[in-house]
C-alpha cells in the first residue's frame, strides 16, 4: 500500500494536474486582441483577403533564400496540423520581383503537403510597409522588407497574441526560426483561436434551432 501511495503521489497526481491545467488553457483561454483594424492585403488577382479568415500573416521579403527555412518550419509545425480547418490560411506578402523564387518554394512545399491554403500576395514596397505598420507591434521589418516573425490575424482583421507571455510580456508575433516557439507557443495559440470560433459557431447554430 505504501509503495502504491508513493507511486500515485510521485507520478499520477502531477500528470492529472498537468492535464487539468492544459485543458483549462485550451478550453477556456482566449487569445488577446492586441491591435484592431489591421490593413487588408492589397488587391490581387486571386482575390486573397484577410476578411472572414483566420490568417497566419508573414513577410518573407526580397531575400527569400534567407527566409526559406521559416516557410518550411511554418509548413510543418503550423500549416499541416490546421490547413483543413475552414477559413484557415497562410498568407505571405511579397515584393514584386520575387515571383520566380516564390514559385520555387511553392513547388517544394507542394511535394510535402496540400498547399491550397498557402497564399502569396505580390505588391510594392510601400504597401508592404503599410500593412506591416498597421499591426502596431514592437517588431520591425528588415532591410529586405522581411521578418522572421509571423502574426495571427482573426476574422475581423484584429491582431491576436498574448498579454502576459512568460518570456516577452506582450507577445505580438511568433519567431518562425524557432521550432520550439512554434511548437510550444504558436501551435497552442492557433488551437485557442480555432476553438474560439468553433464554440461561437456551435452557439449560433444552437440559437437558430431553438
Amino acid at each position: 500500500m505504501k509503495k502504491t501511495f508513493v507511486l500515485v503521489v510521485l507520478f499520477i497526481l502531477p500528470l492529472v494536474a498537468y492535464l487539468f491545467f492544459a485543458s483549462g488553457v485550451n478550453n477556456f483561454g482566449k487569445l488577446a486582441v492586441l491591435k484592431e483594424g489591421v490593413l487588408d492585403v492589397p488587391e490581387n488577382k486571386d482575390q486573397i483577403t484577410l476578411e472572414e479568415k483566420i490568417t497566419i500573416l508573414g513577410f518573407l521579403g526580397y531575400d527569400i533564400d534567407l527566409k526559406k527555412g521559416n516557410a518550411f518550419n511554418l509548413n510543418q509545425k503550423i500549416y499541416k496540423p490546421f490547413y483543413e480547418f475552414n477559413d484557415f490560411q497562410m498568407v505571405m506578402i511579397m515584393p514584386y520581383g520575387t515571383e520566380d523564387k516564390v514559385g520555387e518554394i511553392v513547388n517544394e512545399l507542394s511535394n510535402l503537403t496540400d498547399i491550397r491554403n498557402w497564399k502569396f500576395v505580390f505588391t510594392d514596397d510601400d504597401q508592404i510597409r503599410n500593412v506591416f505598420n498597421s499591426l502596431g507591434t514592437n517588431i520591425k521589418l528588415d532591410k529586405d522588407l522581411g521578418s522572421d516573425y509571423v502574426f495571427i490575424i482573426d476574422k475581423n482583421k484584429n491582431l491576436r497574441g498574448r498579454l502576459d507571455d512568460e518570456d516577452e510580456g506582450k507577445k505580438y508575433g511568433y519567431n518562425a526560426t524557432s521550432v520550439a516557439e512554434l511548437n510550444n507557443k504558436m501551435e497552442d495559440d492557433v488551437k485557442i483561436i480555432l476553438a474560439e470560433y468553433r464554440l461561437a459557431l456551435k452557439k449560433n447554430n444552437a440559437e437558430r434551432t431553438n
